[in-house]
């Protein structure tokens, strides 16, 4: 088993690039399967949900490649199938993608139940809605189900709630649809804008993304085109909090500020100072932190993604603060490996209330998502002793080179084996073990 040794650290100091956005990545590859030709795509980051990516479409005639100047080459044009690897979908999340992708062009998608992050159930009853709305005929199997639709016509949706990926995959879908789609109650996130955008560069007709109803004009075929990904907002937050919890300075650059704005107003209000430019943003962290309350939402509103990480750095803030998930309530398996090093954390009705000031020291734990494994990073930084983080295919799903991206700030991580922990408790090792089942 590989862990992640982190290593108590001064202030973080210095600058990062920010990698292209993976949630947008994953719905911008689905997307380049709808084009008659190739599609150049540039800034997508090289991590495990990508490598999952490539085997699947290999499967289907696809054909995916990384160039030397890192670009990503799409080109359907020789797809033979839509009857996806079962066991390559279920490994991440957003292989539901696939479905609004190649519904149009094959009129029939096979493929696994999706998984990913392993903190709560992701339900796809709105995907279904929106498909099922524009046509399509769901059957359910035991470890995968297929989906069907002779032609897909446009159709009035209505989302019961907020919803980034089901907004994205009715994106898809109604972009070859016969007629004309309305999309109400749509999301608003810039992943689903860069998605559109991605879209219509292609020849489709999108209005309104960004907003919440969002228009599609259905068209009969998509053009090969390069295009650009946004950066991911979420990883340039997180690094942002860890100038908070380290007491450095970081600079996030190639950024979109706006992204960003509800985390960067919860940062001053915690009193981080915030400078903004046009593509850079620098967090000093060298200042008193205060208590506060975070309540997540959908964008704009505080990311989900970023409650992990701001539990970490309000560990550091003395007084009680009050962290409420409203978009997953069960997301919270990153507190009991908090707790375990110290962390002085309850969690109640989707809310975690934290009692700041408490010192942290280093420990076995175990990251059950991305972002859970960044608040342990985060907290290992300022704990006493060496930290061992578990669960380090979650982390990979995120981050490109997590280790080099921390420690050209001035961190001290580092990747070890199993045999490294042959010293230590065998009440501890046993309770790591059992969390990565």
């Amino acid at each position: 088993m590989k862990f992640i040794e982190v290593g108590q650290s001064g202030p973080l100091s210095g600058s990062v690039k920010v990698s292209g956005s993976k949630n947008s990545s994953l719905a911008l590859l689905a997307a380049a399967c709808m084009a008659d030709g190739p599609v150049r795509l540039k800034g997508i980051p090289n991590i495990l949900d990508f490598r999952y990516i490539e085997e699947i479409v290999s499967g289907i005639g696809i054909t995916m490649v990384r160039e030397p100047n890192r670009d990503v080459v799409m080109d359907a044009s020789k797809m033979n199938s839509s009857d996806l690897n079962r066991e390559k979908t279920s490994s991440y999340r957003a292989s539901y993608y696939f479905i609004g992708a190649l519904l149009a062009k094959m009129g029939k998608v096979t493929i696994g139940y999706p998984g990913g992050d392993n903190f709560v159930s992701r339900p796809i009853d709105q995907h279904i809605k929106a498909l099922e709305a524009l046509g399509a005929h769901f059957v359910f199997s035991e470890g995968y189900y297929t989906v069907e639709a002779k032609r897909l016509r446009g159709a009035v949706i209505f989302f019961d709630t907020i919803t980034m990926g089901a907004t994205i995959n009715a994106l898809l879908a109604a972009s070859l649809a016969e007629g004309v789609t309305e999309l109400h109650n749509a999301a608003k996130d810039p992943e689903v804008v860069d998605t559109a955008n991605l879209l219509n560069q292609m020849g489709a007709r999108i209005y309104g993304a960004g907003t919440d109803t969002i228009r599609i004009e259905g068209v009969k075929q998509l053009s090969a085109v390069e295009y650009t990904v946004i950066p991911d907002r979420l990883i340039a937050g997180a690094f942002l909090m860890s100038a908070g919890i380290t007491r450095g300075t970081i600079t996030v650059e190639d950024v979109i500020p706006e992204h960003l704005g509800s985390a960067i107003a919860k940062m001053r209000e915690i009193g981080l100072h915030i400078e903004v430019k046009d593509s850079s943003i620098t967090a000093y962290g060298d200042v008193k932190l205060h208590a506060t309350r975070v309540r997540t939402g959908m964008y704009p509103a505080f990311a989900t993604d970023l409650q992990q990480p701001i539990t970490a750095l309000l560990l550091m803030a003395q007084g009680r603060s009050i962290v409420t998930e409203k978009v997953y309530p069960e997301r919270f398996s990153h507190v009991p490996q908090l707790k375990k090093m110290g962390a002085r954390i309850d969690v109640r009705r989707g809310s975690a209330f934290i009692q700041g000031g408490a010192p942290l020291t280093g420990g076995i734990v175990h990251a059950s998502d991305v972002r859970a494994g960044t608040s342990l990073i985060m907290a290992g930084l300022v704990a006493e002793g060496k930290t061992m983080i578990g669960g380090t295919e979650h982390i990979e799903r995120g981050y490109e080179d997590v280790i080099s991206l921390f420690n050209q700030l001035g961190a001290n991580l580092r990747y070890t084996e199993e045999k490294a922990l042959m010293n230590a408790p065998l009440a501890a090792v046993s309770s790591i073990a059992s969390s990565a089942k």
